[in-house]
């Protein structure tokens, strides 16, 4: 056998080894705090990371309260990546408990927090409190831009725990930057199209402050609607008033699930009843936003066709 076709060989077997899917064994753990994090993390640790999420599909991280069960699971993982700017109000408990040996990654590490726009220190249904610090918004992913960096705080991350599968963790994070450009490139042409007239709505949930400036919509918070209950006609008529006030052309509201309250409203103002825009989780596999690019494409087609021109 020459020379050149053993090195051929040999470099061929170096590029398999290196692109085969690690085994169950050497893959590094990793715990993801909640649904859109998992999903980034999969889109750059692939088949070399054994992954798991607390907080899962369609549950609300704001009201997580940990487990034993969780604690073990964080005291087994090499990594726990979380959003950080306080949106896991839990953490510190958990890895207390789980015995504090895990790295922890925080996704927003070197973002430019943006200053919440009401109060975040609400109660819930539940009893539990929307907590964020020193009000903070911590929804940073909702400017695709700044979900660049989580991925690449989450790149190099994963190559600190697991030297060997560093080049393959870098071109999966360049690959899904690459799909991150084009997305916010689609949320950019799409919002410039909106008249600015009618670029503001109403959402119960302060959860978009970071895509209203990226991309130039306006989220309004409600005046006098509680979101332990449904709205009372005190609070409808409230809404009614401030949305005719400051012209707001359509309204997103979580709490409002009785249909004939939505009419009311369209009715008295004249405003289009926008579908669900998902914020702070995933849906299941089947839903309309199982990966976070599909749910900024199902928000964006929801937002532009509530507030585009008839």
């Amino acid at each position: 056998m020459s020379i050149l076709l053993r090195t051929v060989i040999a470099l061929w077997t170096a590029v398999m080894l290196a692109s085969a899917p690690a085994a169950a064994q050497d893959r590094v753990k990793v715990i993801a705090s909640f649904s859109i994090l998992a999903d980034l993390v999969k889109n750059v640790g692939g088949d070399r990371v054994d992954l798991s999420v607390l907080v899962g599909r369609g549950s609300d991280a704001h009201v997580y309260a940990p487990t034993p069960a969780d604690a073990r699971k964080v005291a087994e993982a090499r990594l726990v990546v979380v959003n950080g700017l306080g949106f896991e109000g839990w953490l510190d408990r958990l890895i207390k408990a789980a015995g504090g040996k895990a790295t922890v990654v925080v996704a927003t590490k070197g973002i430019k927090a943006r200053k919440a726009a009401g109060d975040h220190d609400h109660d819930r249904k539940d009893g539990h409190k929307h907590d964020h610090d020193d009000d903070v918004d911590p929804h940073a992913w909702q400017n695709v831009l700044n979900v660049k960096t989580y991925v690449a705080n989450i790149r190099d991350a994963l190559a600190a725990a697991d030297p060997a599968g560093a080049d393959t963790y870098k071109v999966n994070a360049a690959a899904y930057s690459a799909r991150l450009d084009a997305l916010n490139a689609d949320v950019r042409a799409a919002t410039a199209k909106i008249p600015s007239a009618r670029r503001k709505i109403i959402t119960n949930h302060d959860a978009f402050g970071y895509f209203g400036a990226a991309y130039g919509i306006r989220f309004v918070a409600p005046q006098g609607v509680a979101t332990e209950s449904e709205p009372s006609a005190r609070d409808v008529a409230r809404i009614i008033s401030q949305m005719k006030r400051q012209r707001i052309p359509a309204v997103f509201l979580e709490n409002i699930s009785d249909p004939r309250l939505m009419q009311r409203i369209a009715k008295e103002t004249g405003a289009k009843i926008g579908g669900t825009l998902y914020s702070d989780a995933l849906t299941a596999a089947n839903g309309p936003a199982p990966t976070y690019i599909d749910m900024m494409r199902h928000n964006l087609g929801t937002l532009v066709g509530a507030l585009a021109t008839s």
